[in-house]
């Protein structure tokens, strides 16, 4: 009698294709395909060369994409990889999973198509996806007990209420502030609780292996109060920007979460790209708080686009990437480590966030088409890269009929 635990069992019998065998799998790849493509459509749709057939504004449709598009599926991808191991349950796969990737895909579609199914059908279908996302990470975390988690899915209901705010701002006055915000401030506060968890502990794993000395600082009273204060700066950044206090509650958010990046010993990974982009993407992170608490108190010196993209390029484009190719590298069983063509994807996004902000100083263009080139590339270089893997490599535990 075999003494593999029953999950492990049931999954080893899957019998399907590797790409539905996974959630990383469809979602990340989708992702990252979906990342690249939109801005692709975008640009010349924001310099009025080329036209979508969308219902919605250019900035509007290019900011939900990317916040509850690409987003959407990362999180998806991150959620349904990493709630198996926090419950001992068995990952949804198979029919259930490619139902779940067609139900965003449908989303994309009817977003870049809602001049002809009409705003409310495009919001009904868009909505569904993250709604039965949530539905299915709530039924595994409570089915196995892990009640820790539940918080995580909080911050996904925040999101799902920023992406109808989305679609009742767009119904009602034809463009959306409020719901692209409320997105954003969600997957920043979700960046700040899950890279809170795994930053310092994939740099603790690396440096006692590899460069014993010096380590990252255990959670504590220190980082909760970061998220705390974060939390509440982007929930006053979302409802009341021009309120008095806003601006500097976003710089005291800046400054705490720079201090607690600089806890976890970034400077001593430079050897393992792996780990240290991670360190690099979350720099992001302060760095949106302290630009957009800046742009607060002098709005003609810094625009508030620059915060925004510090947060958007920046720290969601480097830390999905950090988290979608070691992900990627680890549950197809291979090396981790990054390869040339890797680090190659890195130093690109992190060209496009850099060059992205600039953009928002600069009146020239020619820097936001180089910004969307870049981004374009770091994606487009992910999903040529990796989706041969991750559509054809079996899973490391599967026998695969």
């Amino acid at each position: 009698m075999s003494t593999a635990p029953a999950a492990l069992a049931r999954r080893r019998e899957y019998c399907g294709p590797a790409l539905f065998s996974y959630g990383f799998r469809p979602f990340f790849l989708g992702g990252a395909a979906w990342a690249a493509l939109s801005i692709l459509l975008w640009i010349p749709q924001y310099v009025g060369a080329f036209a979508v057939p969308t219902a919605h504004a250019s900035l509007d449709w290019h900011g939900h994409e990317m916040i509850y598009g690409y987003g959407g599926a990362v999180i998806a991808g991150f959620l349904l990889t990493a709630i198996p191991n926090w419950t001992g349950r068995l990952p949804v796969c198979g029919l259930p999973l490619a139902a779940l990737a067609a139900l965003w895909l449908a989303g994309r579609i009817a977003m870049l198509c809602s001049a002809s199914i009409g705003l409310g059908v495009a919001a009904a279908i868009d909505t569904a996806f993250l709604v039965m996302l949530a539905l299915v990470a709530l039924r595994e975390i409570v089915a196995g007990r892990n009640w820790r988690n539940l918080r995580v899915l909080g911050v996904l209901g925040v999101l799902i209420a920023g992406n109808i705010v989305f679609h009742v701002e767009v119904i009602r006055a034809g463009t959306s502030s409020y719901g692209l915000h409320l997105g954003i401030a969600a997957i920043i506060l979700l960046i700040t609780l899950i890279g809170g968890r795994i930053v310092p502990s994939f740099t603790r794993n690396w440096l006692v292996r590899a460069n014993p000395g010096r380590l990252p600082q255990p959670f504590s009273r220190y980082d909760a109060a970061c998220i705390a204060v974060s939390a509440l700066a982007l929930a006053l950044w979302v409802a009341v920007p021009a309120f008095a206090a806003t601006p500097f509650v976003l710089l005291a958010a800046g400054l705490m979460q720079a201090v607690r990046l600089a806890r976890w010993a970034g400077d001593r990974t430079f050897a393992d790209r792996l780990v240290l982009v991670l360190h690099v993407g979350y720099a992001f992170v302060p760095l949106g708080f302290l630009l957009t608490g800046l742009s607060g108190l002098r709005p003609d010196a810094v625009p508030a686009s620059a915060g925004l993209h510090a947060w958007t390029a920046g720290a969601v484009g480097l830390m999905t990437l950090a988290v979608m190719t070691r992900a990627s590298l680890g549950h197809t069983g291979r090396a981790l480590a990054a390869t040339p063509m890797t680090q190659a994807v890195y130093l690109l996004a992190f060209g496009a966030a850099v060059l992205r902000i600039a953009s928002a100083f600069s009146s020239e263009v020619t820097i936001l088409y180089l910004a969307a080139t870049l981004w374009i590339a770091a994606f487009g270089g992910f999903a040529a890269v990796y989706g041969p893997w991750l559509i054809r490599r079996p899973p490391a535990w599967s026998t695969m009929c």
